[in-house]
């Protein structure tokens, strides 16, 4: 079956629908856009064409459904022509019913909604985005693509929490992981970038954003990884606190009065950098020198180093610690506090390639390293178009 052509990758969060046309076949990655501030009174699209000025409207979107409208509507005047072979759509949370990416049925739509409790920020606009390119494009393929599907490789002892059996298989509590469409993508060109065959590899992948997570990776696939049921376990992250003491939320009830729903708001909107230093945003953090901000840094690359020192450990054996994320590929200074006292391990950072001024993947470790330290600039979108592409019968791997 000959399906040389495009896909649209969509990102729908909710209040925005972020989109990139791209061709893994050719590498072509003609046209990407931001559709934000839907149901605000003052909506936004910015639309970028190849080399041409960004096409630019200022209205009301009061719904996904006129976002994208909008999109299409910015294609139609600005260009390329949309055309595309599939549409595929980043879902948060696929349990443990989805450890591939699918072709979206109204079974799987079903499935989904289902799974809306363990990610009720997420997976509610994700589906609002797969229900509005349904209509928008009715002939058209839809592949869904899940952040916790490469995590579902990890082995039992790793997804398994230590709670009641009843927890444990009628409500199914246990760590699921998120970022995975990024692992996928990143262990992969990490495994280019080194001249190894990732079968033989043993990764950390530390995906520092906004969310940050770290993942433990041997031979490709998910050894362990520091979110959990939700994506508010592990790494002190913009927001969110990352691990606590789970009899927080007992204590918390008992001595203030505050409920589970307002304990869990706090740990995931109120937490993180946003709680030590007032600010959830790294590079304003990193722009001020005061107690709060030294703290903030202290407590934060602290965490990611006891992570990677854990990892190391269950590994046995470590090729490369791998950067990505907002934080991960442009903030040198957490790259290098994050692994500093490691050396007898083997991990080493060069002060001169680290601080080197670089958008492209490098290694940032001195030559021959025992442990190389890379970092390589995400792209999930790529991997959704990569994954939704081999679905609909290309095979295609790409980079």
């Amino acid at each position: 079956m000959d399906v040389a052509g495009r896909i649209l990758v969509l990102n729908t969060g909710s209040s925005s629908i972020k989109y990139e046309l791209v061709d893994v076949r050719t590498g072509e990655r003609p046209a990407r856009g931001l559709v934000e501030r839907i149901g605000e009174r003052r909506g936004r699209l910015t639309h970028h064409a190849g080399a041409a000025p960004a096409y630019v409207r200022t209205r009301p979107f009061p719904g996904h459904g006129e976002g994208l409208a909008a999109m299409m509507e910015a294609f139609a005047a600005a260009g390329p022509e949309l055309d595309p072979v599939a549409v595929g759509h980043r879902v948060v949370h696929g349990g443990t019913r989805f450890a591939t990416a699918v072709l979206v049925d109204d079974e799987v739509i079903a499935a989904i909604e289902a799974l809306a409790p363990l990610a009720p920020l997420h997976n509610p606009v994700n589906l609002a985005g797969i229900r509005v390119a349904r209509a928008a494009f009715p002939s058209v393929p839809q592949v869904a693509v899940f952040d916790t599907a490469f995590q579902l490789a990890m082995p039992e002892e790793a997804y398994t929490y230590a709670v009641p059996r009843d927890w444990r298989e009628r409500l199914g509590v246990r760590r699921f992981g998120f970022h995975g469409t990024s692992c996928a993508y990143v262990s992969r060109r990490a495994a280019v970038l080194l001249g190894r065959d990732l079968a033989d590899l043993n990764l950390i992948v530390l995906h520092l954003g906004n969310g940050a997570s770290a993942t433990a990776i041997s031979g490709g696939r998910s050894a362990d990884t520091s979110m959990g049921l939700t994506p508010l376990e592990g790494l002190v992250m913009g927001t969110r606190s990352g691990d606590v003491d789970p009899a927080l939320p007992g204590y918390l009830a008992r001595v203030a009065g505050l409920d589970a729903e307002r304990v869990e708001e706090a740990l995931g909107h109120e937490g993180g950098l946003l709680a030590l230093a007032g600010t959830g945003d790294m590079r304003e953090v990193r722009a001020r020198d005061d107690a709060g901000a030294r703290l903030a840094l202290a407590v934060y690359t602290r965490r990611i180093r006891k992570y990677v020192g854990a990892y190391y450990a269950l590994l046995g054996r470590v090729d490369a610690i791998v950067f990505t994320g907002g934080v991960g590929e442009h903030d040198a200074a957490t790259r290098a506090e994050s692994l500093a006292g490691l050396e007898r391990l083997g991990v080493v950072v060069d002060p001169g390639r680290n601080l080197a001024d670089s958008v492209r993947e490098r290694a940032v470790s001195p030559e021959g390293a025992e442990v190389a330290v890379l970092v390589v600039p995400t792209d999930e979108e790529w991997e959704i178009a990569r994954q939704a592409l081999a679905l609909i019968g290309d095979g295609a791997d790409g980079p």
